[in-house]
């Protein structure tokens, strides 16, 4: 297992970003075996088709369906809302004798195979063609259904921010994952190999992916301490309608406004809720109006975009439909 241990002032210095580049290397792993992601079979049966002729070659061999993926290929987030192209830069910027080293790394016992050595003995061309890889798959792969994974992202980051603030660590970790766990001033995470480190001012970086489910992924020293784990609500991304609300609640505010008190149990952008209800985002924009003027839901602006997320009100709301 994995224990981070943490000081008084590393509660503080918990922080939540989400990175494109982990979604698109966690991305390979669920094509790689979508059999251990079975949530995601939806997009693999849309993406494999565009990807016919691609060259993924180099990414196939570091990424493997599990075990260890070299760490520069997911360099920790640097601000919370990074883009890929920046992210991008940073693997391309990587050291040489890093590429070498990561590429080669392997647990005592575990030979490296052939052609580890050979793509570490010209870590330059390696890098290059990895980069170049990276970008291919990301552009036919992730991108085109980016932004329904960066609303769930930002919803996360969102509801465990106002958990932080409201209850400390313990808010945060309670419901995160289950192979996660709080105990007293030490995270502890159920890895198949062990790993403790205090982590001495450096705080923890917590990020939300959709495609590491069902699993979490942690970065340890010298890296900056990183946990990435599913975030809630990762269930409803590939749903192409959405579930019927309670007819209590739809006959006291309406369908439609049934429907996203419903859909907000995570927080979503106007242009996510159109594509999941189907409707216009204008349509949604009318019904969200409604809704917050009654206080049962209110808008969250990250950068540029506006998330809703339902009140305090709005969740009773919701729960009292779903018990009637």
């Amino acid at each position: 297992m994995i224990e981070f241990v943490f000081a008084p002032d590393d509660v503080a210095r918990v922080r939540f970003a989400f990175s494109p580049l982990w979604e698109l290397v966690h991305g390979l792993r669920v094509l790689a075996d979508p059999s251990r992601h079975a949530l995601h079979l939806p997009w693999v049966r849309r993406v494999r088709p565009r990807l016919r002729g691609l060259d993924l070659e180099l990414l196939g061999e570091l990424v493997p369906a599990e075990g260890y993926v070299p760490d520069f290929l997911t360099p920790p987030p640097a601000t919370p809302l990074p883009d890929f192209a920046a992210e991008l830069e940073t693997v391309r910027a990587t050291p040489p004798c890093t590429v070498a080293e990561e590429i080669t790394w392997a647990r005592p016992g575990v030979a490296v195979g052939a052609r580890r050595r050979a793509l570490a003995g010209e870590p330059d061309r390696t890098l290059e063609r990895v980069a170049d890889q990276l970008e291919r798959f990301w552009t036919q792969a992730v991108e085109p259904y980016w932004e329904p994974i960066r609303d769930l992202l930002e919803g996360d980051v969102l509801r465990r921010t106002r958990a932080l603030a409201a209850h400390g660590a313990e808010g945060v970790f309670a419901d995160l994952h289950r192979g996660v766990a709080w105990r007293t001033d030490t995270l502890v995470v159920d890895r198949p190999w062990s790993f403790r480190s205090e982590l001495r001012g450096r705080g923890l970086l917590l990020v939300p992916s959709a495609f590491v489910w069902p699993r979490v992924s942690v970065m340890v020293p010298p890296y900056q301490p990183m946990l990435s784990y599913p975030p809630l609500g990762v269930a409803t991304l590939w749903e192409s309608r959405p579930a019927a609300p309670p007819d209590a609640l739809a006959a006291l505010v309406g369908r439609r406004r049934a429907q996203l008190l419903a859909a907000l149990e995570t927080p979503a952008s106007t242009t996510e809720l159109a594509r999941r209800l189907g409707v216009t985002a204008g349509a949604v924009s009318q019904h969200l109006g409604v809704l917050r003027a009654c206080g049962l839901v209110t808008g969250h602006r990250l950068g540029r975009r506006v998330l809703y997320s339902r009140t305090g009100a709005g969740d009773a709301l919701a729960a009292a439909g779903d018990a009637g």
